[in-house]
């Protein structure tokens, strides 16, 4: 055993270093080149922006979402502005509250997807002149008590929300004893929670609401008469591209934008709303479902073998780092050992706690963020997403499974390390010729856990835009506003992935105990 624990422990090694080799590899297309435009978008905030499973209509492939394609207001306007600028467009799918982020890191050179410059946002990023300009409108149920409104009056006491860190859930509270709801994460969120009658209603801007209405009809839209709506800035109801602060690129764009007429712009939006709302759902909820597979089947499949393939390395390497770790944690010092060596084991311990302690009292989407944009804000290391995700779900889990290795440890009898001891076994020795093979056998059904627990975890990944099957799953539900449909059928593959890896974690736990005991009997 000693020697396959060795074998395990120089085999993840050497996967570990060609994963770090490739962790700052960028693709031929990279940020900052002269010759591309990378922007990001949500691609997943329809008209102005959704995703699409082809090219169909001039869509744009999506750099991180291989067989995934970005459609809408805001791509027509990237296109039109990198075509004028001499470069070639380049679309980076991120999350909305990662797009500040991955701006100020360098990670993209600007934000194109439908945000408007407010005071707040100024103060981090910059922002050009606005290239498209709406007004707020209040999504609500048809069979609702609210489809005759005419002013916020008209909604006193009623409960609405808008879309979180948005100026949108701001202005609620400019509505009279509004009963306002928590911020919801994105727009398809917000319909699914109206048509539940969770809500009463969503702040929204006008070509999003006109998209909901058309792709549910069982919806409509709230215009209000003139001094009865809500008070807001020019700023507030335009949008702009966002850029890092004090970049070249500002006065580029402004200038390109001006060549761009009113007349093409209110002809894109125009057409970015058809495109949007064109789809054929099919009639009746298995029918929706059935279109959206028969649609995304591919996107969804390859956004599963994403979240297999890093929850089983995660997992792998996370087992490896737990082993480690508890390796050092156990390490005995005594007053015949030289202080120095005394010291650094004791501060190599009190750091390796310090680390289960942190990873496992903080959320992973906060790790998450905090690494995979930290350490390009303040250490100017760029991890593409792929090494990202494993590199943090590994060390999570590596804080999680070492305790568990502890346990195992703790639960084999003091008689063996005396054993081991009275044999003349060193401490390492001891610990990885006897006491491990025990510990490891009491602990394989905790690891096939962490392993299934990994496949659901791996869903927070998508703040830093790892196209993963929750992510790719926003998409859908973004692009077709079908939420609860798409959602089901994400679902449905996390629990077939679960409840095969079950049986096949209980049928190798099963052959293995068998094995254990026939050798136990011919020893």
């Amino acid at each position: 055993m000693n020697t396959q624990i060795k074998k395990t422990i120089l085999s993840g090694l050497m996967v570990f270093a060609l994963l770090f080799v490739g962790a700052f590899h960028r693709p031929a297309i990279a940020v900052g080149e002269e010759d591309t435009f990378t922007i990001g978008m949500e691609v997943n905030y329809a008209p102005f922006n959704w995703s699409e499973p082809t090219d169909d209509h001039g869509a744009v492939p999506v750099s991180n979402s291989p067989g995934e394609y970005a459609q809408g207001y805001d791509v027509w306007m990237a296109k039109e502005i990198a075509r004028r600028l001499g470069k070639k467009l380049v679309i980076v799918k991120i999350d909305w509250d990662g797009l500040p982020p991955a701006l100020k890191s360098g990670k993209i050179d600007a934000i194109l997807a439908g945000m408007s410059p407010t005071p707040e946002r100024k103060e981090e990023i910059d922002f050009t002149a606005p290239y498209y300009q709406s007004d707020l409108v209040m999504v609500v149920r048809k069979d609702g008590p609210y489809t005759e409104a005419k002013s916020l009056e008209d909604f006193r006491g009623a409960k609405i929300t808008g879309q979180l860190s948005t100026f949108h859930y701001t202005v609620v509270d400019q509505i009279p004893s509004v009963d306002k709801m928590p911020a919801m994460q994105d727009f398809p969120t917000m319909i699914t929670a109206l048509q539940a009658k969770k809500i009463d209603g969503y702040v929204s801007e006008r070509p999003g609401a006109r998209s909901a209405m058309v792709a549910h009809p069982d919806l409509t839209f709230v215009e209000f008469e003139e001094g009865k709506g809500f008070d807001v800035d020019v700023d507030d109801v335009s949008v702009a591209v966002g850029l890092a602060k004090g970049s070249p690129l500002r006065e580029e764009v402004n200038r390109v934008m001006e060549e761009i007429s009113q007349e093409d712009r209110d002809r894109a939006m125009g057409e970015a709303v058809l495109l949007s709302t064109e789809k054929e759902g099919g009639e009746g909820f298995f029918a929706t479902v059935a279109f959206l597979w028969s649609n995304y089947s591919g996107p969804f499949l390859r956004g599963t073998g994403i979240t297999l393939l890093i929850a089983s390395l995660s997992t792998f390497f996370g087992f490896l780092i737990g082993l480690l770790v508890q390796t050092l944690r156990s390490l005995p010092t005594s007053r015949r050992d030289p202080w120095p060596y005394r010291i650094l084991v004791g501060l190599v311990q009190a750091f390796l706690t310090l680390y289960v302690e942190v990873f496992r009292g903080t959320p992973m989407m906060v790790q998450a963020m905090l690494i995979f944009y930290g350490s390009k804000m303040f250490f100017d290391i760029d991890m593409n997403a792929g090494f990202a995700a494993v590199f943090i779900v590994s060390i999570n889990t590596g804080a999680y499974l070492s305790e568990t290795i502890r346990g195992g440890i703790d639960s084999v009898p003091q008689g063996q390390w005396e054993a081991g001891k009275a044999l003349g076994l060193s401490h390492s020795q001891t610990l990885f010729s006897v006491i491990f093979p025990q510990a490891i056998k009491a602990i394989l059904p905790s690891i096939g856990n962490e392993l299934i627990v990994n496949v659901k975890d791996t869903s927070v990944l998508n703040v830093i835009s790892v196209t993963e099957l929750f992510f790719i799953t926003k998409g859908v539900a973004g692009a077709t506003l079908k939420t609860f449909e798409a959602y089901l059928i994400a679902g449905a593959i996390y629990l077939f992935l679960t409840l095969v890896l079950s049986w096949a974690l209980r049928k190798i736990f099963a052959r293995h105990n068998r094995s254990f005991s026939l050798k136990s009997v011919t020893a």
